[in-house]
């Protein structure tokens, strides 16, 4: 069951776009399809999709070779899919038809789904007058409308602030719990650290890295340790010869080279009677390690 991408390859004329890349997605969830731009993302989704024709490998989803016939796939790209001179609604009805549903059973949905995200006052205004945000939020609904298996989300909180972003992390956390298979490409790293399990990461068109994503954290050493407490503890951080990179109202984050250089400043600490409210050794964000893997 679910989607496999196995040894695929696209060619752009001379130029060797996805280089034999490879993973799988077994159970419903949020997969992070991760990479910088002009990686190979896009390409890798629209071959995923059946938009675009890969060279050689294959793509198969619950066994069967990706065709349209065979996936009821939902997709949000990251550029700006709605018409801007047509009303809402209109549109709407027009994409829901397109892909196979009956008119009363889309006026339902879209009904349901712009209230849930909160666009229904739009429903008459044309395209071009929604915000950015909105406009996102509209395309969501594009996608979703079907109830798709499958479903691609490219960017998917651009334009949005932090009240719909919320909004819509709600709505992608109901489609896991309802048994939907989710491809997430965000550059929003703590985005994909919430929801994503599994990542794959891709950079000028090769797999730099994939996995789980707790344990490749957990493959990599602590780097940095926060500790807040109720007084001025800079001596003791600089006596020990470790970086001082952050102190907020005496928190501090602090770069240590290895956990026994953050004891040996706990220790220092108790046998000083000095009171510490947090003490925290913190593993590398996935931000940190895809800037370490596509960062040069």
């Amino acid at each position: 069951m679910g989607l496999k991408v196995e040894n695929v390859v696209k060619h752009f004329g001379e130029k060797l776009a996805v280089d034999n890349i490879s993973f799988e997605m077994k159970e419903p969830g949020v997969f992070g399809l991760l990479g910088t731009n002009g990686a190979g993302k896009t390409t890798t989704i629209r071959m995923m999709l059946g938009i675009l024709k890969k060279d050689s490998g294959e793509i198969t989803w619950n066994g069967k070779p990706v065709e349209r016939k065979n996936v009821n796939f939902g997709y949000l790209p990251e550029e700006r899919g709605i018409y801007p001179k047509t009303k809402i609604y209109e549109q709407l009805i027009y994409f829901a038809e397109l892909k196979g549903m009956k008119k009363e059973e889309a006026c339902k949905e879209i009904d349901y789904w712009m209230k849930r995200l909160k666009v229904d006052e739009y429903k008459d205004v044309l395209a071009e007058k929604l915000s950015k945000g909105n406009q996102q939020k509209v395309q969501f609904i594009t996608a979703i409308l079907h109830d798709p298996e499958l479903i691609v989300l490219d960017e998917p909180f651009s334009g949005l602030d932090p009240v719909n972003t919320e909004i819509l992390k709600e709505v992608i956390l109901e489609l896991v719990e309802k048994g939907k298979y989710i491809i997430m490409s965000s550059h929003q790293m703590t985005s994909i650290e919430e929801f994503c399990s599994e990542v794959v990461i891709i950079n000028r068109g090769k797999t730099v890295l994939k996995g789980n994503l707790k344990e490749i954290k957990d493959s990599y050493p602590a780097k940095k340790l926060e500790i807040s407490v109720k007084q001025d503890i800079d001596s003791y951080i600089n006596e020990l010869g470790m970086k001082i990179e952050k102190n907020i109202d005496k928190t501090y984050e602090i770069k240590i080279e290895n956990e026994e250089q953050a004891h040996t400043l706990m220790k220092k600490l108790v046998e000083d009677n000095i009171s510490i409210n947090k003490f925290e050794l913190k593993k590398p964000s996935l931000n940190d390690i895809f800037i370490e893997k596509v960062g040069a």
